[in-house]
This record gives C-alpha cells, sequence and structure tokens, in this order.
C-alpha cells in the first residue's frame, strides 16, 4: 500500500471541493482524509494502490466545476488508521 501527501493551491476552498474529494476517493476504493488549510490551500492525504493514488491525483487537478487548481504539491505520507476516507475538521 502506498500513500501521498498533496497540498493543493488555488480557488479550492468554498467551492465544494471536499466533497468532491471525498466521492472521487471512494469511487476509486482510497482511503485517507482531506481539509481545508488556514492558509486557503487544501490537504489531501490517499492511500491505497498506487495506480489508484494516481488516477485520484489526476482527478484533484480537475476539482468541482467552480474550483480552478492552480498547483498541487506532492510528497510521501503515512497511511491512516482507517480504512475510509474523511473530511477532517480544520486544524486552526
Amino acid at each position: 500500500m502506498a500513500a501521498k501527501r498533496f497540498v493543493v493551491k488555488g480557488r479550492v476552498q468554498g467551492v465544494g471541493y471536499r466533497y468532491f474529494v471525498v466521492r472521487e476517493a471512494n469511487a476509486l476504493g482510497v482511503s485517507g482524509f482531506v481539509r481545508n488549510l488556514p492558509d486557503g490551500q487544501v490537504e489531501v492525504v490517499a492511500a491505497g494502490e498506487a495506480p489508484l493514488i494516481d488516477a485520484l491525483e489526476g482527478r484533484l487537478w480537475q476539482g468541482p466545476p467552480h474550483a480552478r487548481v492552480a498547483t498541487i504539491e506532492t510528497g510521501e505520507a503515512a497511511p491512516p488508521d482507517w480504512a475510509e476516507f474523511r473530511i477532517l475538521s480544520t486544524p486552526w
């Protein structure tokens, strides 16, 4: 099982982006979480088979209709301790 962390920058808060990510991750069978960050970015941690995480990354670039993704930073992550994909509360 692989795990990656994505930090999505652009117009990604207040446009349904987190709900979009949950829907796409669940469709792929990926576990992890998504949450807003205080600086306007969105953090996504996804765990599962490497091709599924790559597919989710491609969908992160699309986002819902009102989102505009400018960049996505990618890094390694520890897999979460749960099997589903969740929206976490904001860390601030």
